[in-house]
Parts: C-alpha cells; sequence; structure tokens
C-alpha cells in the first residue's frame, strides 16, 4: 500500500533518486531515464482517455494500471535475485504481454490491411494514441538500453514492445476501424 502524506522531501535536492530497492542514482541514470519515459507515456494515454468511450476506455485504462506496473519493475533493480528478496517484487509477467498480443488481435480482427503508412491523426484519440506510441518506442529504446547495461525483466521490454503495436491497432480502432486513417502519399509535395 503507497501512502503518501507529505509528497516534497528534499532528499533529491543534490540529483539523486532513490530506486525501488532503496539505492540512490543519478536522476539522469539510464534506469530512471527508461522508467521516466514509461511515466510519460502513461500521461500521454491520460490525454487519450479524455476521448475515449466504451472498451477504449477500458483498454487505455488496463495499460496505465500495467505501465505503473511497468515503471516499478524498471525501478526495481536486482532482477536475476528476485527468488532471494524478503518480499516479493512487482514485475511484468508474460500474460500480461499476452493479454496485449489478444486485445490487438480482436482489434484489428475486422480492419483491412494496410497499403500505405499511416500518419498520426484521423480521430482526436487517434492522433493521442499516435502521440502515446511515439512515446512508448522511446521508452523501449531506453528499456533496450538499460537492458544492455543492467539486469532487466526480459517481460518488461517484451512488455514495451507490444505496447508500441497495441496503441498503432488502437489508433487504427479509433479511426473507424481504419476507414479514417490518414494515409502517407509517398512524394505528394515534390
Amino acid at each position: 500500500m503507497v501512502v503518501l502524506s507529505k509528497i516534497y522531501t528534499r532528499t533529491g535536492d543534490k540529483g539523486t533518486t532513490a530506486l525501488g530497492d532503496g539505492a540512490r542514482v543519478e536522476k539522469d541514470s539510464v534506469r530512471v531515464a527508461a522508467y521516466g519515459t514509461v511515466d510519460e507515456v502513461n500521461a500521454t494515454l491520460g490525454l487519450a482517455r479524455l476521448h475515449a468511450t466504451g472498451e477504449a476506455e477500458a483498454g487505455i485504462a488496463r495499460v496505465q494500471n500495467d505501465l505503473f506496473d511497468l515503471g516499478a519493475d524498471l525501478a526495481t533493480p536486482g532482477f536475476e535475485t528476485d527468488g532471494a528478496a524478503p518480499h516479493p517484487r512487482l514485475r511484468i509477467v508474460a500474460a500480461q504481454v499476452e493479454r496485449l498480443e489478444q486485445e490487438i488481435d480482436a482489434m484489428n480482427a475486422g480492419m483491412q490491411p494496410l497499403r500505405s503508412f499511416v500518419l498520426p491523426g484521423g480521430s482526436a484519440l487517434a492522433a493521442y494514441l499516435h502521440l502515446s506510441r511515439t512515446v512508448c518506442r522511446r521508452a523501449e529504446r531506453e528499456a533496450v538500453t538499460l537492458a544492455r547495461e543492467e539486469s532487466v525483466n526480459p517481460e518488461a521490454v517484451r512488455y514495451i514492445n507490444r505496447l508500441s503495436d497495441w496503441l498503432f491497432v488502437a489508433a487504427r480502432a479509433a479511426n473507424l476501424g481504419g476507414a479514417g486513417d490518414v494515409l502517407w502519399v509517398p512524394g505528394a509535395n515534390r
């Protein structure tokens, strides 16, 4: 249970922050950048959710909750020693990745195959989902960099990779199942 009675602590005033295991690191460390960008994805999804209803809103809500799990996972080093930890650590699990895949398949089922790249836009919801997708891709690059330098839960990297696909298909779904997509016209303005 999280209890926040006082928001500022002054402990970060010298440029460090605490990780999930209590260790202090520089605020611009690769690990902090990775989970910080996951937080940005969540914030952009908050904007998208303002334009969503029904299953689209419910899907975004599920993803936003998962993103807090993902942030906690990335903020806690020592994935390889989880079994020796005194308390269970919150980690992304394969079932979360599988759920994304099932939702992608369900959203994509009735759509026509793409014959061009899609430009971000169409409906407001689709535009915000495309914004979330691009921030998600940056978070993925940062998580991959982190995984190259330190131990990271492989399911966390899989989740964020699959999420960018989910966001793309969700944006198409928000554009009338792809019928309202704005398509790229190569060389249109030469």
